[in-house]
């Protein structure tokens, strides 16, 4: 879940239509935001033509499985919003289409289309801004850590993300006793915190391993990490990892 804040703007609607509706990086690390166009970001943004408008988005990251205590981390991304103009506006709605497959749904066609100033009639009802991106700053299990401009450029996508909610459901469903005995990989640190009957949600899938939540009767839920062995590349190399990680538990 991702919002979009302007310091001193308020958005009257309650609605949170400053939320955009579908968001991407473009290759030079600036964020791509499809918005409604009566929103207050959008609207802001028109008004401020070429000047510095600062913004703020946060974005939100839930467990896409029902466990309690579902948010896993916050990021907060600070930068310069402006509408997206003139010939760019094909490349960036083609870089959202392609992102996004139901983009068109999502109004990306209508924010082709030429725009009025802001409060006239007629005006698009969906706009596309660009957030160039001054500082990011994630807080998660770990901890909170921020990264530069050129850092956020360089980063990639988690091969696992597209399909992660997916995953996790089916490991919940299909493989939940193999996930429960994961506990007997924590060793000593295991004595006492699980038992037979405790529930233990997987809650989160990336590259690098399988992070668990564990929940039992008198004792206060604790999440665990099954790091693979080594970083997965696809789905077919996940596999494997995590037949790895079952047979080690069953050792």
């Amino acid at each position: 879940m991702g919002s979009l804040s302007i310091p001193g703007v308020e958005d009257p609607d309650p609605s949170g239509l400053s939320a955009p509706v579908c968001r991407t990086v473009t290759p030079e690390g600036d964020v791509l935001l499809l918005a409604p166009g009566e929103c207050a970001a959008a609207r802001a943004a028109a008004y401020a033509q070429d000047d510095d408008l600062a913004a703020v988005m946060e974005i939100t990251d839930v467990a896409p499985v029902s466990v309690p205590h579902r948010v896993r981390g916050r990021a907060w991304v600070a930068g310069w919003l402006t509408p997206v103009r003139n010939d760019d506006r094909a490349r960036c709605a083609a870089l959202l289409a392609e992102r996004h497959p139901v983009g068109e749904l999502l109004g990306i066609g209508e924010a082709l289309q030429p725009q009025a100033a802001p409060g006239i009639p007629g005006r698009a009802a969906w706009m596309m801004l660009r957030l160039e991106v001054g500082e990011c700053v994630v807080d998660d299990l770990w901890g909170a850590e921020s990264a530069e401009p050129d850092e956020f450029a360089a980063a990639v996508p988690d091969p696992l993300v597209a399909h992660e909610a997916e995953l996790l459901q089916h490991l919940h469903t299909a493989h939940g006793s193999q996930v429960r005995g994961l506990c007997g990989l924590l060793g000593a640190r295991s004595a006492g915190m699980c038992g037979a009957r405790d529930e233990a949600t997987p809650v989160a899938l990336d590259r690098f391993g399988l992070r668990v939540r564990f929940i039992g009767e008198g004792r206060p839920p604790f999440d665990a990490r099954f790091d693979f062995p080594e970083p997965v590349r696809d789905v077919a190399e996940l596999r494997r990892a995590m037949h790895t990680l079952f047979e080690a538990a069953e050792e």
